[in-house]
């Protein structure tokens, strides 16, 4: 790999000559995609720091600088930061070594690992691994294996890419077979089957939601990793799905289980308890609860089985069944060595239960028999403590008008809760702080003042963590903190001159009323580099409607976001709105458009484009463009049609167009079961003979998350009405489109170029991925 040294290269500011008539070039294309994340990156200095944890409490991270990188190695204890090495020595040695030119800022690795006895870093480059001794700097290629902190996987998760799910001691790995779990011991790698009568679709810890399925097993191991949670899933009546492959031949035929909203037989699992080391089958004494977990119905969407916990000694398993439409979960506790289960307490909710998001925020503390649990009673997600003999509430945790997101850490010692949550910065309601308070609800701690959306990652003996805070328009500054929140050391405060330097600024964070004309809402505004106040601007609404997420997605700064940065190159204005309806607010605000999945926000997004015109004249609400992926597919097709007088130009990728043909979780959680709620008032096929503006649809044909068909019901019901479209497939893809990702990019860009600009794209241009000099070979 070449090592180049970056500098600053102005890029115009304005949009080209040939742009302002009617025409747009290569060169302006090129400006452009100069703004994805690829091509503003190399122009970020000191930047993400992602630390590498090292045994004694240390730890290293990798820094970008304008000219290369810099390795830093920091001591919290000693609240020390210093070079982890003497690069110009390295660089010097490796060099002779290899008969290569390396210069000390452009190392040709991006990480490393310390020897055992820390006299001696380990590293690739270009595949061969060496090893450099820190006191004479001599290196020599070294053919063992690179020292360093393994993982065990946390008693649940999988390793990696892996199949297999490694016990917490490391000495078994549980996995699949013939649809029976077998245990390998990690030493002998000698396997024993555990079950013997699973069969076809009706085996045990099966990973299958519909929507998305892998053939990993599902489980958790007990702490003495002599014991395995997990469940038989009956999926044996579930409806199929079918895709087909385009190929010369005979195309293949993918077929799986799908539950739809409103079938009568979903997945089922049975909850068991295996003895591992004399395999034996303990079947709780529950009926089979459906296929569902209270952060979504993929039972392993948060890395491991979800809502089990088990007891330090592995003679209890705490469980929360969760009811098919979300409105009910139980808690309850069985006993490992019969199955006997008991029901602690249940909480019923009128819409749909959120456990938290990200992360499940529920606690067994079996040493003091109390839990730990998340609701949002009061109408804000708060903790509340429980005693499990009772199943009675002994003390709200956390109250006020804020919501608890996500819990880090639990200090049972201490009877201290750490947590994530959302509401309390004055700024921003979204921005993230990270707190702690006692079981009591004593002593409420902001461990991160500082105003902007903080990321936190603990230590792996959670006596520190590193905090990046942020705003989307103030760039990252990263410190280390202990867990009281004392400043130890300042990391990096990210610098963005140098890409400043070259005409692109941020994103205006704004706030808008809702449709009702009171609510707060907030979002981005993208500009024109040097927009011209007395010039009018297309606008383009970028839309994800949630309800689970939102357009803006993070809030912590971000260079390019997506293409957001990219378009406005081209002369369009860019908007990212948090409608209503959308999470991480109060549960009232979340369930404005529960049962009507169809609102997609959309009232609020025109609500909150005029305001902004009313604010910023240069916005030409007589041109307004919208698109979106999956959920904002779904919503670009419904602004297309029920505001086609203010939507003139929408491009709707991959959309849930009909519910009633998506995966049966997601509508019978937000939108209640079908015999509750009209689904195919909601459907976007029954509103298609309204279109008056341009519309493209795109999905990909082997999408086993949103099947095409709900594309080809819009598709079917335009050519009904005989209303024009345009239509882009991708034959072998999935819900993303992989390789035509940057295909799918530029048609959407000569869409919008063409039908909301007026003007003509070039043709057939090649956006081209460009990597970061900076970053060395590993």
């Amino acid at each position: 790999m070449n090592k180049l040294i970056l500098t600053a290269i102005p890029l115009a500011c304005a949009l080209s000559v040939s742009a302002q008539q009617n025409t747009l070039t290569a060169k302006d294309y090129q400006r452009a995609e100069s703004r994805l994340s690829y091509g503003t990156e190399p122009y970020v200095d000191h930047g993400t720091v992602r630390p590498e944890w090292l045994p004694e409490g240390k730890f290293w991270y990798r820094s970008l600088t304008a000219t290369g990188s810099e390795f830093i190695l920091v001591d919290p204890a000693k609240k020390s930061r210093s070079a982890a090495f003497d690069q110009p020595k390295l660089a010097a040695s490796l060099s002779t070594a290899t008969g290569n030119k390396y210069p000390p800022e452009m190392l040709p690795f991006n990480s490393f690992s310390f020897s055992a006895d820390d006299k001696a870093i380990i590293f690739r480059v270009d595949g061969q691994q060496w090893k450099c001794d820190l006191s004479t700097y001599a290196c020599t290629k070294d053919d063992s294996k690179p020292a360093g902190r393994g993982s065990t996987g946390g008693g649940g998760r999988r390793r990696g890419g892996s199949l297999e799910v490694l016990s917490p001691d490391g000495s078994k790995a549980a996995y699949i077979k013939d649809w029976n779990l077998w245990v390998r011991d990690v030493a002998s790698g000698k396997s024993m089957q555990l079950t013997t009568d699973g069969i076809k679709d009706y085996g045990y810890a099966t990973d299958n939601a519909g929507w998305t399925s892998s053939d990993g097993a599902v489980l958790r191991w007990s702490p003495d990793s002599k014991k395995i949670a997990t469940f038989k899933d009956d999926q044996r009546e579930v409806g199929n799905m079918y895709l087909v492959t385009t190929n010369v031949g005979h195309p293949a035929l993918k077929e799986w289980k799908y539950p739809l909203p409103g079938d009568k037989v979903i997945p089922m699992i049975e909850r068991v308890i295996i003895d591992v080391d004399n395999p034996k089958v303990i079947k709780l004494q529950v009926p089979a609860d459906p296929h569902r977990a209270s952060l979504s119905d993929d039972i392993s969407s948060s890395g491991t089985f979800d809502d089990v916990d088990w007891n330090d000694d592995a003679t209890q398993l705490a469980f929360v069944s969760t009811s098919r439409d979300h409105k009910i979960e139980k808690f309850r506790i069985a006993d490992a060595a019969t199955g006997a289960v008991r029901e602690v307490f249940e909480e019923t909710v009128p819409t749909q239960y959120e456990s938290g998001w990200g992360s499940i925020n529920w606690r067994y503390l079996a040493k003091t028999n109390e839990i730990i649990w998340f609701s949002e009673r009061d109408n804000w997600g708060h903790l509340y403590l429980y005693d499990a003999a009772t199943g009675k509430v002994k003390n709200q945790v956390t109250n006020g008008d804020f919501a608890v997101t996500r819990m880090i850490k639990i200090d049972e010692k201490r009877r201290t809760i750490y947590f994530i949550a959302d509401g309390t910065d004055k700024k921003n309601p979204y921005f993230s702080h990270f707190f702690k308070v006692g079981f009591d609800g004593k002593h409420l701690t902001d461990l991160t003042p500082e105003e902007g959306n903080h990321t936190v990652s603990l230590s792996p003996d959670e006596t520190y963590f590193v905090d990046s805070y942020s705003q989307p328009n103030v760039p990252p500054v990263t410190v280390v903190r202990d867990m009281n929140g004392k400043l130890l050391v300042t990391l990096e405060k990210e610098d963005v001159s140098r890409l400043e330097a070259t005409g692109w600024h941020a994103p205006i964070p704004f706030s808008v009323k809702a449709h009702d004309g009171k609510t707060d809402v907030y979002g981005l505004l993208f500009t024109p580099p040097n927009a011209d106040p007395n010039k009018k601007y297309p606008i383009i609404d970028y839309i994800y409607p949630g309800p689970q997420g939102g357009s803006v997605g993070s809030w912590s700064f971000s260079a390019s976001r997506g293409d957001c940065q990219a378009l406005t190159e081209l002369g369009f204005v860019v908007v990212e709105i948090e409608g209503t309806s959308n999470p991480l607010r109060s549960k009232s605000y979340h369930d404005m458009s529960y049962g009507n999945m169809a609102d997609n926000t959309l009232p609020d997004q025109v609500a909150g484009i005029r305001q902004l015109a009313q604010k910023y004249a240069y916005i030409d609400t007589t041109r307004v463009g919208i698109w979106g992926h999956s959920g904002g597919g779904f919503a670009t097709a419904c602004a297309m049609f029920r505001f086609p007088d203010f939507f003139k130009v929408g491009i709707s990728e991959s959309g849930n167009h009909d519910n009633r043909n998506y995966e049966d979780d997601w509508g019978e959680r937000y939108d209640g079961l079908v015999t509750n709620s009209n689904y195919e008032a909601q459907a976007n096929e029954i509103y298609a003979k309204n279109l008056k503006g341009k519309l493209m649809l795109a999905h990909g044909l082997m999408d086993n998350n949103v099947p095409p068909q709900n594309t080809l019901l819009v598709v079917e019901a335009l050519e009904k009405a005989n209303k024009d479209y345009d239509l882009v497939v991708f034959p072998n893809s999935a819900h993303g489109y992989g390789q035509y990702s940057t295909y799918m990019m530029r048609r959407r860009w000569d869409y919008f170029v063409k039908y909301l600009l007026g003007a003509e794209p070039p043709k057939e241009y090649q956006l081209k991925f460009k990597g970061d000099p900076r970053n060395g070979a590993q």
